[in-house]
């Protein structure tokens, strides 16, 4: 099914079925919906589709239509069924050049496939298993961040995550080991440690930004961004409540230009009426330069100022500069006269230090732990679980030396590491029994969503809600919530960053001295920096971030006339009239290559290029895995390279050398399938650059799909797949969205769940949110049954 000969394979097995009577179907089917009369409406359908090639005397492929005699058998192998389903619901079956399915004849057939093979109940599907998930690294971090405001760096403690269905958050792969655990135990100590164990008062500090500081009356020009070639005095008022010696540290970085240039400024730093530290800056790639000092502050305003005097211009054809300041800290009163508690302290002790009397000091402990515990277990804790961390915490306060935090300190390093904590396991009345279908409860519900969407755990409303036996009732408006909340971004890098491989973009070799003709390779990495492709990676997430939020048409990603830069992208992408260092939405020229949404975005092809060229075979598998969802079979062995296609050192288009590659029967039939979608993107280098001829010869990126649809290049093939193939876009997004949420991969009997999404979202126009209810409103995301084989594929 996944090429031209196994097409004829499985068709002339679906054909086959004709063969079989109507009664011996009916014994098969489970009882459920009414399913179509086989005689009567599926016979004639696939004897018109099938039986040219399959049937009366014909056996494409070796297969004949009366070499089978048991249908039970047939509509027992549910994963040939489900590959079928996929194909036809594709219209990749019939293949193309073939009379094709009617709508409503393609709609009979998978309703058939639904109800007498699978025996699903479109009311009632099968929720599926679900696996006891470990938190992967991206939770972990998250979720130690919302409990206790510590950064914890994963990637330095944990070893990187297995994926599985692409996506890192499949519980079959996120198991543990020893080493893992022990890692886990000293993780939480560590984390303990720096939220709590030094849980003295001490010199407050207080941070303020840029933005903050203001140049004369102008409200609207700050610190955030002066210029080096206009001198300016940015200033912030600090009130002080307790006067003295304060250690003033400002962090800035130089932006304007990725290029080196001649351009420099002084910048000061003044407060108390004196300069605490000047500095002569120019081009500059560190993320922070630093000036402080130390300065008698009084009660009441204190003037500090950050002044900037221009120093040596630019020269010819070089950019100009500016400095954007990051932060300005103040620590004080040095000599110690006035000492506070640091601000995550009171996220454990949220009534402050423990009382002065001791009697009155455990029920504040369980306080405590209750708290931290029902957040951190993402359900209220149980007496006796919360009587054995109580017990944890005495053992080690009441010891010579130590005090009360400590001892909550060693009560929640248990927590920490504690397989409530480690897991999102879920309360199941009968885990072992496949037939046992149940509502998952509201604190689960509560952790699914968060998890989905936050990659970390519930909030207070969230908690509060399923508490009270609310938050089923009330899904689309936490949904809209949490997505407008700042930790949305986070569902944002994590399954934009999966599904279209933007967390990639960094990290790929490509060999840009090549494409950018140069010798130099620090030239090359100065104009193909870094910044630049994580302007990339920012590009394609703040565009589905922007959907989501506007709530806008998921078809946006493929045919949007807007996307999201900042001058050094749009520079490299030959955009005019975007100025400055930070993204922002930006109207496309008429004339502009990039109104293929995605498709022409650097991120895209920059992850889907090879080191020294372009990847049609790579390119094309990215359209049909990530937006077609008809991914390619796996390669087979022995395949030979492309280089080796080469005819005798002739400078060849990639399109020549692919087409010497596919001559071999063992290439052929798959590319047929991937290459013209990847020709369609040869006007873009690896480095995602514009170009129309390649070695000097003229680029032709037409071509057609296999289910028939031509363009002439890749604006017209995303106008196809946003068109004619708009619903293969939707259930392959709705299919990556749902396998992401739920911790599994896609299984036959999700194909209901998936449809009902799909209709919703044509029904509303594309309207991103629409999948995003359809998911957390669904079966699997709201139920779970027992392990084991479904009931209705029991025999």
């Amino acid at each position: 099914m996944s090429h031209p000969s196994s097409t004829k394979t499985w068709m002339t097995r679906f054909c086959i079925l004709a063969a079989h009577t109507a009664t011996t179907l009916s014994m098969a089917m489970a009882a459920g919906p009414p399913n179509p009369p086989y005689e009567e409406q599926i016979l004639p359908v696939l004897e018109e589709y099938c039986y040219d090639c399959h049937g009366d005397g014909a056996k494409k492929g070796d297969l004949a239509l009366d070499k089978y005699t048991s249908l039970k058998e047939h509509l027992g192998n549910t994963e040939l069924w489900y590959t079928v389903w996929k194909n036809v619901a594709s219209q990749m079956m019939p293949p193309a050049g073939k009379p094709q399915l009617s709508l409503a004849d393609r709609d009979k057939l998978l309703r058939w496939i639904e109800g007498a093979v699978f025996n699903v109940d479109p009311a009632n599907p099968d929720p599926g298993r679900v696996t006891v998930r470990r938190l992967n690294r991206e939770e972990y971090r998250n979720t130690i961040l919302d409990l206790l405001g510590v950064q914890f760096e994963v990637d330095d403690a944990f070893p990187a995550d297995d994926t599985g269905y692409g996506f890192d958050t499949i519980g079959d792969v996120l198991n543990i080991s020893p080493l893992l655990m022990e890692k886990y135990i000293t993780a939480a100590e560590e984390i303990v440690g720096s939220a709590i164990e030094n849980a003295a008062p001490r010199i407050p500090t207080r941070t303020v930004t840029g933005e903050q500081f203001h140049v004369g009356d102008e409200k609207k020009k700050t610190a955030k961004l002066l210029p080096f070639a206009e001198p300016a005095s940015a200033i912030y008022v600090d009130r002080v409540e307790y006067p003295g010696r304060y250690r003033i540290i400002l962090e800035m970085r130089v932006t304007g230009s990725n290029d080196a240039t001649s351009h420099t400024a002084k910048v000061s730093l003044r407060a108390g009426g004196k300069t605490l530290e000047s500095t002569n800056v120019g081009w500059d790639y560190r993320k922070s330069i630093k000036l402080l000092g130390e300065a008698s502050l009084q009660k009441g305003d204190n003037p500090v100022s950050i002044d900037i005097e221009p120093g040596n211009p630019p020269l010819a054809n070089e950019n100009y500069l500016n400095m954007s300041v990051t932060s300005v800290g103040f620590k004080g009163p040095l000599d110690g006269s006035h000492l506070e508690y640091p601000p995550q302290y009171f996220r454990v002790f949220f009534d402050g230090p423990p009382p002065a009397d001791a009697a009155a000091r455990p029920a504040y402990q369980r306080k405590i732990l209750r708290h931290f515990a029902d957040r951190a277990f993402r359900r209220p804790i149980d007496e006796p679980t919360l009587d054995r961390l109580a017990a944890l915490a005495d053992s080690v306060a009441q010891q010579p030396g130590m005090t009360f935090e400590r001892g909550i300190g060693h009560a929640l390093t248990a927590i920490l590491a504690s397989p409530r904590f480690l897991f999102r396991a879920e309360i199941q009345p009968e885990p072992n029994n496949p037939g046992k279908v149940v509502a998952i409860d509201e604190f689960a519900l509560a952790s699914r969503l968060s998890y989905f969407l936050w990659s970390s755990l519930p909030d207070d409303e969230l908690l509060k809600l399923a508490g009270e036996g609310r938050l089923r009732a009330n899904l689309r408006a936490q949904v809209d919530r949490m997505i407008a909340d700042p930790r949305g971004r986070r569902f944002v890098s994590n399954f934009v960053g999966q599904w279209l491989e933007t967390r990639d973009v960094e990290g790929v070799n490509i060999d840009a001295r090549r494409f950018l003709g140069l010798k130099d390779l620090g030239e090359a990495q100065k104009i193909f920096s870094l910044r630049l492709r994580r302007a990339m990676r920012d590009e394609t997430e703040m565009l589905f971030a922007y959907l989501l939020q506007e709530n806008r048409s998921a078809l946006d990603l493929l045919t949007a006339d807007y996307t999201f830069l900042n001058e050094p992208l749009a520079a490299f992408y030959g955009i005019p009239g975007v100025k400055g260092n930070d993204m922002r939405k930006v109207e496309l020229p008429p004339d502009s290559h990039r109104t293929a949404g995605i498709l022409t975005h650097g991120s895209t092809l920059v992850v889907t290029s090879n080191p020294t060229r372009t990847s049609p075979v790579k390119r094309g598998l990215f359209i049909l895995d990530n937006v077609l969802g008809t991914p390619a079979p796996p390669a087979p062995p022995n395949v030979p390279e492309l280089e080796k296609s080469k005819a005798n050192g002739r400078k060849l288009t990639m399109r020549q050398l692919m087409e010497i590659h596919r001559e071999k029967p063992l290439c052929a039939s798959c590319h047929a399938r991937m290459d013209p979608l990847g020709f369609a993107f040869e006007n873009f280098n690896p480095l995602g650059a514009y170009h129309e001829t390649d070695d000097g010869n003229p680029i032709d990126p037409a071509g057609q799909l296999i289910t028939g649809e031509k363009f002439k290049d890749v604006s017209e093939l995303a106008h196809v797949l946003a068109t004619s193939r708009k619903d293969d876009f939707y259930r392959c997004l709705t299919g990556k969205l749902l396998t992401y949420a739920i911790g599994r991969g896609l299984e036959y009997y999700d194909t209901v769940t998936v449809e009902k999404i799909v209709s919703a979202l044509k029904a509303g126009n594309g309207a991103m949110r629409s999948v995003i209810y359809g998911i957390v409103e669904s079966a699997p995301f709201q139920k779970r049954r027992g392990d084991g084989t479904p009931v209705a594929t029991r025999n």
